[in-house]
């Protein structure tokens, strides 16, 4: 294949150019995939993990050799109780080797359910029966886990569940404590008790069993076999679920490969931080890894959660040499306040954004401080993962998500209804529409599938992403507002209407809008404004009270409820959100103002640019140059978009 360093727009289509027959993969499913990828190297280092972030120094390496047969005998396992290629097999698990086991020899045998753990039980039951899961994967009980309590309040309500598979994790426990964590394990495990007509099976002894050098069954597979189904959103609201396939999958980290093919190779050793529940912890810090044979250093159940791992971050970099990591804006944030100095960070060559809006302040500052290049990028789970990446190789436009990989069609685009009337000009704003093999099936649900698709003049179909973007001269896009309205917390998506269901069950609440509001540690939190007959009937601290007793997740309770007798509509009656939205950068703006500069006068004006999306536009009376310095540096740590006068 022809290797190009990918630099600009025109790179992107001269390898397709070169290439035009490598959207897809050489195979046709990801066990094969990595089955190819451990034969090159089977002795290689495929995992290295470890417990706690302060232990990185006391790794559990696993070869190519033992992964794959671990995946093996797990795809023989699943076979064993009954799964078949139209069963589901649903897990909620930390990050492990054994979650990656399940991933992958999952997807050979079956389908996959990723649930994340920090859901609500009646949540995850909910996902468990709405795919007819017959397996379920969690930890066994074990002292401060508590996802086997979870499941054992569910395990009545999965009508369609026969096997309970449960994983220990103090076999990963070393030096003294070892044999008494496993011996509580083991103790704790024997007091498992399932109802009527559901199956324990403890995963380590179960797979034991199996065959691990080769598969005990044939399967046949289409550009449509089901590999995976993934939740869409964060920690809020009862997700969608999207179908994706081994294709999406292959394709989607091929194009991530191919566009910076010099570092993501066998040579790679990626950071795992980010939760494998998630798109972007199973793929780029897992299955991609896994076909380039690199080495992936999962570091610790928890990832960035774990309050070592941060701290000892660089000390992990550089006693694993890692070369990249992908994370949300929060985490680097948080990096910069554990000095490099004294550190070897020569392995590491970039780090990867997405999730969130990266805020220009905390980019520069991370760049500048560390030297590490940070890759800004893009993607949904609809998706598969990555759509969009700033170069290495190229230029990189702070705040720009990038340019579009390879074998990947990229547009922004007037629509009417599920028509693409034409495609936007250079920098004009449009419905960002994405086409090629990385996009999904659909969602699980049918219904939920309107408005999701889009047909250009010659009836190709794209999907719409629901979010506003434009694109540049150089072929760079940029995000501009987000139609589908999500709150985006600390890399979280929270869905407004979880809110305002919830808030409109008061008797004296008419109408509710949730809303961001900017937030320097989060990027925004939830707030939320109520229509009310009579606003002086009511207080806001009593709301809030109601608000945490109605809502079951705690990142989408609102910090603040907003009492107004009429919310801003549009001319057909819809709430006009983005009002409020302005109205929240303003009052941000204005309070930064009042303590930063409380001698100077500050103009805001918060509103629609043609080409920016909102932008919050400020001008300055006389003030001290420093000051004002500090004041806009302090402003470009937000996500909304400003300029200062």
């Amino acid at each position: 294949m022809t290797i190009i360093n990918i630099k600009t727009l025109n790179d992107v289509e001269s390898l397709e150019q070169a290439n035009p027959g490598a959207s897809h993969s050489e195979f046709n499913n990801t066990y094969d995939a990595i089955k190819h990828s451990a034969a090159q190297r089977p002795e290689k280092t495929a995992i290295s993990f470890f417990l706690q972030g302060d232990a990185y120094n006391n790794a559990h390496d696993i070869s190519y050799q033992t992964l794959l047969s671990k995946i093996t005998q797990s795809a023989n396992f699943f076979d064993s109780i009954g799964l078949t290629e139209n069963d589901v097999v649903a897990f909620f698990l930390p990050n492990t080797p054994e979650a990656h086991y399940v991933i992958w020899g999952g997807e050979a045998r079956c389908q996959i359910l990723a649930i994340n753990p920090l859901l609500e039980p009646k949540q995850i039951g909910d996902l468990i029966n709405s795919v007819r899961a017959k397996a379920v994967v969690t930890m066994n009980p074990m002292h401060q886990i508590e996802l086997w309590p979870k499941l054992e309040q569910l395990l009545p309500d999965l009508i369609h569940t026969e096997h309970v598979i449960g994983i220990d994790i103090a076999h990963h426990v070393t030096g003294p404590m070892a044999e008494p964590a496993q011996a509580m394990q083991a103790q704790m495990r024997g007091g498992i008790s399932l109802p009527e007509g559901k199956t324990y099976h403890n995963f380590t002894a179960a797979i034991a069993e199996q065959n691990g050098e080769a598969l005990n069954f044939t399967r046949e597979y289409t550009d449509e076999t089901i590999s995976s189904l993934y939740c869409t959103g964060g920690t809020t609201g009862l997700p969608k679920i999207a179908r994706r396939t081994h294709v999406n999958e292959l394709s989607n980290v091929k194009a991530v490969q191919q566009s910076n093919s010099q570092m993501l190779n066998e040579e790679m050793v990626v950071l795992g931080g980010l939760p494998l529940f998630h798109v972007n912890g199973a793929l780029v810090t897992g299955l991609l890894p896994f076909t380039v044979g690199g080495t992936v250093v999962i570091a610790t159940p928890q990832g960035y959660r774990e309050p070592n791992v941060i701290p000892n971050f660089w000390d992990i970099v550089e006693h694993h040499k890692v070369t990249t990591f992908s994370a949300v804006p929060t985490v680097y944030s948080a990096l910069m306040n554990f000095p490099i100095e004294g550190k070897d960070l020569s392995s590491l060559k970039f780090g990867i954004c997405g999730a969130a809006p990266m805020p220009v302040e905390t980019f520069k500052s991370f760049q500048e401080t560390t030297g590490i290049k940070i890759l800004e990028g893009y993607g949904l789970t609809e998706g598969t993962c990555v759509s969009s990446l700033n170069p290495f190789h190229g230029e990189q436009k702070v705040g720009s998500i990038g340019l579009r990989l390879p074998y990947q069609q990229m547009k922004a685009v007037n629509i009417d209804g599920d028509k693409i009337t034409r495609y936007c000009d250079t920098d004009e704003i449009g419905v960002l529409a994405v086409r090629g093999p990385n996009v999904f099936l659909g969602y699980q649900l049918e219904h939920q599938n309107k408005g999701l698709w889009l047909y250009d003049e010659d009836g190709n179909r794209w999907l719409n992403t629901g979010d506003l973007a434009r694109q540049d001269e150089e072929g760079y896009f940029w995000l501009t507002g987000r139609k589908k309205e999500l709150i985006v917390r600390a890399g979280h998506n929270i869905e407004p209407k979880l809110i305002e269901e919830a808030m409109c069950k008061h008797p004296a609440i008419n109408l509710a809008a949730a809303v961001g509001k900017p937030d320097l540690h989060a990027g925004e939190v939830p707030v939320c404004y109520v229509q009310v007959e009579d606003p002086s009937s009511l207080d806001p601290e009593e709301l809030l009270s109601f608000a945490a007793a109605e809502i079951s997740e705690r990142a989408a309770i609102p910090k603040a409820i907003h009492i107004v007798e009429q919310l801003p509509v549009t001319a057909v009656g819809k709430v006009f959100k983005p009002q409020l939205e302005m109205q929240e950068i303003d009052k941000c703006i204005n309070a930064l103002a009042s303590e930063m500069l409380p001698e100077t006068q500050a103009s805001v004006s918060v509103a629609q640019d043609p080409k920016h999306g909102i932008l919050a536009s400020i001008e300055l009376g006389e003030c001290d140059g420093e000051a004002k310095a500090a004041f806009v540096k302090k402003l470009g740590e937000y996500t909304f978009k400003s300029s200062c006068n």
